[in-house]
């Protein structure tokens, strides 16, 4: 097995906050739930996560023991007990496990021991990933992309501290104390709000901005991978260093004073960051006792309970779908109560002031913020004849957003597992079975499939014998996440500012509704003299929301490029995610600006969409006295329904999306 990359060699991880102390705080005290943490790309998420099991102190287990049972916990809830008093006990690491995104639920609770079953006619349990974490670390890395009911299977069993197993003619119950943490990054999507609350604390990580550091970082990975046992061996008395701190500030932590100040501190702050329910104020009471623990204090201070709450609360907030974690820190400080320092009669500039991406005190990005170039620009430019629109650009804010309806693909796909369309999917109620050798084994098919062979098969005795074409798999239907791809009209005029307010609030609207059923969005828009691909598809519709507040309106109407461009996402889409089925929305009033040539290229662009199969849908977005009808003549050539904007209000046309033809 290569040698681990060392906890204490990653950079930042010394520093007095962030992510190694997250994760440090809940080894030193495991109640308090676990750790989420979101941060782009190559941030060392994943490096400094496996690294920590190599500085956690070593546990006892009973020999042989496949639950990990603690020799002095004779009350331990293991399917292998109960032990004798003289049972064998032997010393080993703490284990890592990593639960992969593609696992299934009888993986990670366990099943039925599908050999002894068949060949013996045993009903026997067969531990899960969640048997083998017990006393060790749960890690799940891209956590924002696992289904959701293993996410609250993994979360519930994390806060009860045990795993209970009702299936396949086995019931079984055992303990699993595990660390959980997740790692994800957020353009790939966000955990809803309710699964975020559940994890104890969160921490935002992102790379070093200063050279040096970043300096630094490649210095140690090149080592690193130069000699992995040499560079591990330059930090043994490091590692050793942190091992005995970490024993020690847990051995310390039942001793630590929670003062009633203290705690009507925590809930005066918990009260005024709005946050939902108790669970900040327990998590946040424990971090800042695991705190004082760690640093060698016997009681919590102010300097406790504020580190606590930047780890605790920023993702428990009260804040809206689309807004990113964070927490105001001048709140924090107010309802502290820490005093100013007195003021420097003669200050002298700080020549280099703090930073870094992993210094306590680091919060969510600052919210966007869009400009209006005015109305009248705005309706001046919406009032240019289409073929010389002029260059005037203006940024229109969107209306109120609504709960949209629920729209869906006709048929039934075979996509990733969601909550929109009907889909053959791992997890939804068993419809049949089919052969195979992966996945949830039906296992009234599987006998049903081998009995008639028995005898041929030379059985003498009560045993089943079977061979690998007797399995038969479960086959079950659920719901699955489609693409939902917006094609949007950006140019001089659409740029009426009602208009783009209408089509704004309405994409807004659906995006929400994406955001809750685990929907992949993109969009593209057209203006000037080009199609821009202004976000690929991707799970993080807040990246959407904020790319479409933004989006500038103004300029030509190259509707050819749009679709264009529109057929090419889909297309390296349907080669990179063959089995998601897409939904095109192009939203425009059909103009072509630079005459008949355009007009032909458009249409020639919308019939080879249509002759892809792709689903479409066009919202006409032309108004006024004299109208050209170009965008019907646009949706004859798309294959796709026409729906006048005249006719659609934010509602209406989520209405109209879902009704939306498959592919």
């Amino acid at each position: 097995m290569p040698q681990q990359y060392p906890f204490s060699a990653v950079v930042g991880s010394d520093e007095p906050a962030g992510m190694a102390l997250a994760l440090v705080l809940t080894t030193v005290s495991p109640d308090i739930g676990g750790v989420l943490v979101r941060g782009e790309k190559g941030t060392a998420k994943s490096t400094i996560v496996r690294a920590l099991a190599g500085v956690l102190p070593p546990i006892d287990v009973v020999a042989g023991d496949r639950f990990s049972s603690d020799p002095r916990d004779r009350g331990s809830l293991s399917p292998d007990g109960p032990f004798p008093a003289d049972a064998p006990v032997e010393t080993r690491a703490v284990r890592l496990v990593e639960l992969p995104v593609g696992a299934t639920e009888d993986r990670v609770l366990g099943s039925l021991h599908l050999e002894r079953a068949l060949s013996e006619g045993k009903a026997e349990y067969e531990p899960g990933l969640l048997a083998r974490a017990h006393r060790g670390i749960l890690y799940v890395d891209e956590v924002n992309l696992l289904h959701d009911h293993l996410v609250d299977l993994l979360l519930d069993a994390a806060a009860m501290g045990r795993s209970t197993v009702e299936r396949d003619g086995v019931s079984v119950e055992h303990a699993a104390r595990f660390v959980l943490v997740g790692t994800m990054n957020p353009e790939e999507g966000e955990l809803r709000p309710q699964l975020l609350d559940r994890f104890g604390l969160t921490v935002e990580v992102a790379a070093p901005r200063d050279p040096a550091q970043r300096v630094e970082v490649v210095r140690r990975r090149m080592a690193y991978d130069a000699d992995p046992e040499g560079f591990a061996a330059a930090y043994a008395a490091e590692e050793r260093a942190l091992t005995a701190r970490i024993e020690a500030a847990r051995a310390r932590v039942a001793d630590v004073e929670l003062s009633d100040e203290m705690l009507l501190r925590i809930a005066e702050l918990c009260a005024a960051c709005e946050v939902d329910g108790m669970r900040a104020d327990i998590v946040t009471a424990r971090t800042a006792v695991a705190h004082a623990a760690w640093h060698g204090r016997t009681a919590v201070t102010t300097e406790d309970v504020r580190a606590a709450a930047l780890l605790a609360l920023p993702h428990r907030r009260r804040r809206n779908p689309f807004d990113a974690p964070g927490l105001d820190e001048s709140l924090l400080d107010d309802v502290l109560g820490e005093d100013d320092p007195e003021p420097d009669p003669d200050p002298e500039p700080d020549p280099d002031p703090p930073g870094g991406g992993f210094d306590e005190g680091d919060s969510a990005g600052a919210p966007s913020s869009t400009t209006d170039g005015g109305d009248s620009a705005v309706e001046e430019v919406a009032q240019q004849p289409s073929r010389n629109p002029g260059t005037a650009e203006s940024t229109v804010a969107p209306g109120a957003t609504y709960r949209p309806q629920l729209f869906t693909v006709r048929g039934v796909g075979t996509g990733e597992a969601g909550r929109r369309s009907r889909a053959v999917t791992d997890n939804g109620r068993r419809i049949g079975s089919r052969p195979g050798g992966t996945g949830a084994l039906h296992l009234t098919e599987t006998v049903r499939a081998a009995a008639p062979h028995q005898r041929a098969r030379g059985r003498t005795t009560g045993r089943l014998l079977l061979r690998a074409d007797d399995l038969r798999i479960a086959t079950r239907e659920g719901q699955e996440s489609n693409l939902v791809l917006f094609c949007v009209d950006a140019s001089g005029s659409m740029a009426a500012r009602k208009r783009m307010e209408q089509v704004k609030a309405a994409i807004l609207s659906l995006l929400l509704d994406a955001y809750q059923r685990r929907d992949k969005v993109g969009l593209v828009t057209f203006r000037g003299g080009d199609a821009d691909l202004a976000l690929p598809p991707t799970y993080s519709v807040e990246i959407a929301a904020a790319r479409l507040e933004e989006l500038p309106a103004g300029g030509r109407t190259p509707l050819a490029e749009g679709l264009l461009e529109a057929a090419r996402v889909l297309e390296l889409e349907r080669v990179r995610d063959p089995r998601r089925r897409p939904l095109l929305v192009v939203v425009t009033d059909g103009r072509a600006t630079s005459g008949s040539a355009a007009v032909e290229r458009s249409r020639q662009a919308a019939g080879a969409l249509a002759r892809a199969g792709v689903a479409s849908l066009v919202v006409d977005c032309e108004s006024g006295a004299m109208r050209l009808g170009l965008a019907s003549v646009l949706a004859q050539h798309l294959g796709a329904e026409h729906v006048p904007i005249a006719e659609v209000s934010a509602e209406a046309l989520a209405g109209v999306v879902r009704h939306g033809r498959a592919a």
